[in-house]
């Protein structure tokens, strides 16, 4: 799937070192919602099984790669796939901070929601996002998805607890 300036792919084996470091960097736990490191054991088997189908693992990751260097530059996710719902979540990474704000994000979000809604014929995606993330908000808000609820104190972080938006957009076709 390709964008202006990305395109997405599925995982490759070569992707472990950067797969190892995305995952094990503890600024990205707090959106990820993770508390402890992967070992590369752990990611060469998820990467050895990211082929499978959806419907069996009940989520999809692409990578997304910047089109004119071919380096990955993040991620974004199908989770939590409920194909009698027909519903997923979605979660996305774009990992350097340099890449932020340049709109591989948008691009990425675009081919993600023509895929979830053109290829698997989801109904609706959502996504979580903690009050504080204005980028990630403006980012789902841009592309149609609407605030749904308010999860209140539903994150915990070093400063306290956080509130966490629930978005989603509905597919009208």
């Amino acid at each position: 799937m390709k964008a202006k300036d990305i395109h997405l792919r599925a995982l490759e084996p070569e992707d472990i070192g950067f797969l190892y470091r995305w995952e094990n960097d503890p600024e990205v736990w707090r959106v990820s919602q993770t508390s402890a490191p992967y070992s590369k054991y752990v990611l060469k088997r998820y990467i050895e099984t990211s082929h499978l189908d959806i419907y069996e693992t009940k989520q999809q990751r692409f990578v997304v790669v910047h089109s004119q260097t071919n380096i990955p530059i993040g991620a974004i996710d199908l989770f939590d796939f409920d194909p009698f719902n027909l519903r997923a979540g979605v979660g996305i990474l774009i990992y350097d901070k340099e890449d932020r704000l340049k709109g591989y994000a948008t691009q990425a979000l675009e081919l993600l929601v023509k895929y979830a809604f053109d290829i698997l014929g989801l109904h609706q995606l959502y996504c979580h996002i903690p009050v504080d993330n204005t980028p990630s908000y403006e980012l789902f808000s841009k592309r149609g998805f609407m605030q749904a609820g308010i999860r209140k104190e539903w994150i915990r972080t070093s400063e306290g607890w956080q509130d966490e938006l629930t978005m989603q957009l509905i597919n009208k076709k």
